[in-house]
């Protein structure tokens, strides 16, 4: 689609008002008890090994002080660890709002004068090329200027949405109008190595309300699939799917390449979808939705199972000990099903979202809060821990900023009803006409399936409150069939209003109840949290005659640690029963399932085998690890091919 297209196509949308927008972090107030402690430990853990490692163990702030000093000193690092800077600094914005603190906000500061110090008078900003020859800027695509860009611009909306000060804002816009002067205003082709401008220019858009970032946006995903980028970003091992470059991205009908980089221009690629209307976007995106997660995913909501392209191979090519499953992975998956929920409306998004938040995203941060996973593998022999840092730091900043920016997901809003879509309480307010309505969502999920939403408007007020029932509480545990319940629940999902059975419609997987409310008001959701038994299909080679158990939204694990160290040769017959107990995990409450199994094991004489009952203990899959190298697995056998004599 060329400028002229977009421009009209933008002109149509403006006739059409957006199914619904999300509340912003700004907005909510998070008061939970799973979460509230994670935010207060990003905050300070994380937030402050970043910036031990940005200050004082690497040179990714000397770098911009080095701009600005002008004496031709040498860069320090890797082309694209700007970008870590910009995720850091996204994160603290979160966490500013999240947990006030001074000290963070002078730091934040501080970075920001050095970031705008290093600016120049053109807009431009990248301390590698600045300091390496700026007469090689904007020459190879594979080399992050425009991700590092990406980045800059995301952490300048969120510090802005927190703060109110502009100068990183007007930083980024000053770089933004840049790279559109280079490119798009020319015409100049360029195939971004590493997708994040697109999602970064759309957020810029939706702050500043200016057409040309989106215009922008649009431009850069038309430039895929034209061959620009053969000799730039594919040659030798590399290849056009490896970019997701090989077709147009409206003409995309498969997940492809690297993870991370698809995640972001999917995400990029929706949000100019529900900008614009435009169906070609709209249908590739669902498209190459229902590829991901109907072939393509694991059950903790990971993708990428090969580290070789760090990202995706064959169909139903799932392995379990060698997943790579990259923490930034899950939290593209966070980040695109986001926008695919507000480009359709449908729950089954955020399904997708809740599955790759609780597990394969949550398990990349320690309990600590200042260790690490790069890779999220389903399975450990117990030679696999967590880090203090990377060479390539792009997971610790960026699980970061999506734990601190949580409060972007509970919400959504229209001019004609509120969106509950995250169980996590917390409190916001939402306007209607010109009258105020105070929410409150209560609940101890996911340990319980209780959630209370009172609602208090100022006078009486009418409107639709959509409330997500999950694919997990109505027997399935994700869209599509890749993953099935051996069973059927026992359990009812309940909706009260005023402790009444509530008169309510199903509406794309929400439970709508459209009403005049009145303060006081209370609708109580009750889903049933049993522990149920999760089957791969058949394709799924790594998961043949294995189940996974699961409750609520969390996948569990077998971890060696609780278990005398023992997490394999674990037989789950038929007839296996599940109990469930408070549990701790170093300083985490989680709750525990209890299972009574087989264990497999040499018998006394060194020649065969036997078994004996044994109960196990399984615990949430993101708290696996925190104790230490141990032996870990999600996927169960029902029935042992191998003996492992020791572990």
């Amino acid at each position: 689609m060329g400028i002229m297209s977009t421009s009209a196509v933008f002109a149509q949308a403006q006739l059409l008002v957006q199914r619904f927008e999300p509340v912003g972090f700004s907005q909510v107030s998070i008061t939970d008890k799973f979460w509230k402690p994670k935010l207060d430990k990003v905050a300070t853990a994380t937030l402050q090994a970043c910036i031990v490692q940005t200050e004082q163990k690497t040179g990714r702030i000397r770098n911009f002080e080095k701009v600005a000093r002008k004496q031709g000193e040498k860069h320090e690092g890797i082309y694209y660890d700007d970008s870590d800077v910009y995720k850091a600094l996204e994160a603290m914005a979160y966490s500013l709002k999240n947990h006030p603190d001074a000290v963070l906000e002078r730091k934040a500061d501080d970075w920001i004068d050095k970031i705008a110090a290093a600016q120049l008078p053109d807009g431009y900003l990248n301390t590698y090329y600045t300091l390496t020859g700026l007469d090689k800027r904007w020459t190879d695509m594979e080399r992050h200027e425009d991700y590092c860009a990406g980045h800059l611009i995301e952490a300048a909306v969120a510090y802005y949405n927190t703060t109110g000060k502009r100068k990183l804002l007007d930083v980024a816009i000053r770089f933004a109008d840049h790279i559109d002067s280079t490119f798009r205003i020319k015409n100049r082709p360029w195939v971004s190595g590493h997708q994040e401008i697109e999602l970064a220019l759309m957020k810029l858009y939706h702050q500043t309300k200016q057409e040309r970032y989106v215009k922008l946006a649009d431009w850069f995903l038309a430039q895929r699939g034209h061959g620009y980028g053969k000799g730039k970003i594919w040659d030798d091992w590399k290849n056009p799917k490896y970019c997701q470059d090989d077709v147009p991205v409206k003409q995309q009908k498969e997940i492809t390449g690297h993870a991370v980089r698809a995640m972001y221009q999917y995400t990029g690629a929706a949000d100019v979808a529900a900008a614009t209307n435009d169906p070609g976007y709209m249908n590739a995106m669902t498209t190459v939705w229902e590829d991901v997660v109907h072939r393509n995913m694991y059950l903790t909501g990971g993708i990428g199972s090969s580290g070789h392209n760090e990202g995706f191979t064959d169909d139903f090519d799932l392995p379990n000990e060698s997943a790579y499953c990259e923490t930034c992975a899950s939290v593209g998956m966070v980040f695109w099903n986001q926008r695919m929920n507000l480009l359709t409306g449908e729950s089954k998004y955020i399904d997708v979202l809740e599955r790759s938040l609780y597990n394969g995203a949550l398990d990349g941060l320690s309990l600590s809060g200042d260790r690490f996973f790069y890779g999220n593998p389903l399975s450990s022999a117990g030679n696999y821990g967590r880090s203090e840092w990377f060479g390539t730091a792009c997971c610790p900043s960026n699980i970061a900023r999506l734990v601190a920016s949580l409060g972007d997901y509970i919400y959504g809003r229209s001019e004609q009803g509120i969106w509950v879509n995250l169980f996590v309480a917390s409190n916001t307010t939402f306007k209607f006409g010109k009258t105020d309505v105070p929410l409150q969502l209560d609940t101890n999920y996911p340990w319980d399936g209780n959630v209370t939403i009172t609602v208090n408007p100022a006078k009486k007020v009418a409107y639709a409150l959509h409330v997500r029932i999950p694919g997990w509480a109505d027997n399935m545990p994700v869209p599509g069939k890749l993953y099935q319940f051996t069973d059927t629940t026992t359990g009812k999902i309940e909706v009260l209003l005023n402790g009444k059975p509530a008169t309510y419609r199903l509406e794309k997987g929400y439970a709508v109840l459209d009403r005049t409310w009145q303060k006081g008001d209370v609708v109580e959701v009750k889903l049933p949290m049993e522990v149920r038994q999760v089957a791969a299909r058949r394709e799924v080679k790594a998961d043949q005659d294995r189940i996974a158990l699961q409750r609520g939204p969390l996948v569990y694990c077998v971890e060696g640690v609780d278990n005398a160290g023992r997490a394999w040769n674990i037989l789950v017959p038929a007839n296996a029963t599940y109990a469930t107990k408070p549990h701790q995990v170093l300083d985490e409450p989680v709750t525990a399932i209890q299972a009574n199994v087989s264990v497999v094991e040499a018998a006394p004489d060194g020649l065969s085998v036997q078994t004996k009952p044994q109960i196990i203990t399984a615990i949430p899959y993101y708290a696996w690890a925190n104790r230490g190298k141990s032996s870990m697995q999600v996927w169960l056998p029902g029935r042992i091919k191998e003996v492992k004599i020791t572990e």
